[in-house]
């Protein structure tokens, strides 16, 4: 009676070890069918107490295979709410990134803006869809200007790129007019060997490219690029001359514009009223020139006023002085 009662606690301890055995077995499995779940892909790695699933995307294939060729654009204006609703993959910022591959170009498209609500609107329910079929990693910077200033398209963009250049290590810079959408997805909004001018054919301009020294509307430029031309001028208070200085840079550095097709490159330009000239346009394109382009990202002084990210673009509103701008 007494030996059968000393082998009790062994049988209960007996019993609670199997217990413990088969829960922590269960608590593996578990953890395992999780992992899986979550990323529905081989792990060349697991370890379920502390690294998690370990992979590392393949690189984007050099030709997306999501590309339709020429789209049809989409002219109405929805809410704001409405056009969030339709890309909810979007990062807060206009940020993405392709969810099954490393994308092989990093992309920061900067807006220069000034009371376009509307063409926002109509601009970001077309231009999301476009860029993620190219599989991009990409982000979209809206860039604003003291509404007591007058517009200064070539200094927003400047502005654009320092700004940009502080969040994400970006390769290219897609300086786009807010009123032109793209027609065609093969017009792939890579990184240049080149500075490119991307829009040459614009249903306004009957598709034809007006000159060929044209770099305004939609153009591209790496990091370098930008860099060695010292950026856009500062001094162009209202519209007109900011495009072609830029291209005189571009010539000062040896460097070529280089397009695509005018069946690829081809826009769609949203109506708008024309802005106020700069009458002192060619004085300047004439100073700079003598200047040897010294103007630029190296000159610029400015203050951001306000900066939120939403979930479709980054909006960024700065303030300058105009004086001090235009004496230097």
């Amino acid at each position: 009676m007494l030996g059968a009662v000393d082998t009790l606690p062994r049988a209960v301890t007996s019993c609670r070890c199997r217990y413990l055995f088969v829960c922590l077995l269960a608590f593996v499995v578990t953890q395992l069918l999780i992992f899986g779940a979550m990323f529905n892909r081989k792990c060349p790695y697991v370890s379920w107490l502390w690294r998690g699933c370990s992979t590392k995307k393949p690189l984007c294939p050099l030709i997306s295979p999501h590309l339709v060729g020429g789209v049809e654009v989409e002219t109405s204006v929805p809410a704001w709410q409405t056009i969030e609703d339709n890309y909810p993959m979007l990062q807060n910022g206009g940020r993405y990134q392709p969810p099954d591959c490393e994308a092989r170009h990093r992309v920061a498209l900067i807006i220069p803006f000034r009371d376009r609500d509307i063409h926002l609107k109509i601009f970001l329910n077309n231009i999301h869809s476009f860029l993620m079929r190219q599989q991009l990693d990409y982000g979209i910077f809206v860039i604003d200007l003291e509404e007591s200033i007058p517009f200064n398209r070539a200094l927003l963009l400047n502005v654009g790129f320092l700004e940009a250049s502080k969040v994400h290590d970006y390769q290219c810079f897609v300086f786009h007019d807010v009123d032109l959408i793209p027609e065609n997805d093969h017009n792939t909004y890579s990184c240049p060997e080149q500075p490119r001018h991307m829009s040459v054919a614009i249903d306004k301009m009957n598709y034809r490219l007006p000159y060929t020294t044209i770099f305004g509307g939609v153009s591209a430029m790496t990091k370098e690029q930008m860099l060695t031309v010292n950026g856009y001028p500062n001094k162009f208070f209202g519209w007109g001359g900011e495009d072609d200085e830029m291209y005189n840079r571009i010539k000062y550095h040896n460097l070529t514009i280089s397009r695509y097709t005018g069946d690829v490159a081809r826009y769609k330009m949203l109506a708008h009223r024309r802005n106020q000239e700069n009458p002192r346009r060619f004085d300047l394109i004439k100073s700079e020139k003598r200047q040897n382009h010294s103007d630029g990202l190296s000159s610029l002084e400015y203050r951001v006023i306000s900066r939120v990210q939403r979930r479709l673009f980054t909006y960024i509103r700065v303030s300058v002085d105009q004086k001090q701008l235009a004496s230097r």
